[in-house]
């Protein structure tokens, strides 16, 4: 069965919100056929990563850049996983109150360098997410599971 890894990094109310939508998106019951995995960025694994099909990674913007904990989720699985995880698809969601720019671009430098394809717009959030944006993180969940489905 394909496998999609969310890895989240959720210390507030707002990136809990966004995390919930992901979640009901990616395990709506008309998607079928895809074990939906998910893993607090500080224990996420390689051997998680490497049994993943896609992944679909959350994280506040701290001071301009991803979080501490998703950066070490990056540092712990890069090399293990660079050859082995080519071409798979991710997308990522985010969340701060300014400057985002950092946090994004970082993501999206790290899994260029790891070889996965950006497949789903980011969802980028500044300030408490609305309706439309919890609605843009139920379409990412949905849209990397439903990818999958065989």
């Amino acid at each position: 069965m394909p496998t999609l890894l969310i890895v989240h990094h959720t210390p507030s109310p707002h990136l809990q919100a966004m995390f919930e939508a992901v979640v009901s998106g990616a395990t709506d019951p008309e998607i079928t056929g895809v074990d939906v995995v998910r893993r607090p960025a500080l224990s996420a694994t390689a051997s998680d990563v490497l049994a993943a099909d896609a992944y679909l990674l959350g994280t506040p913007a701290n001071l301009g850049y991803m979080s501490g904990a998703l950066k070490h989720f990056f540092d712990t699985v890069y090399y293990p996983c660079l050859d082995a995880t080519r071409k798979r698809p991710f997308g990522f969601y985010l969340h701060g109150n300014q400057g985002t720019e950092g946090a994004q671009r970082a993501i999206e430098s790290i899994a260029t360098g790891l070889g996965w394809e950006q497949t789903a717009k980011p969802v980028v959030v500044r300030g408490g997410p609305d309706k439309d944006d919890l609605a843009s993180c139920w379409e990412l969940g949905a849209t990397l599971a439903a990818n999958l489905m065989p």
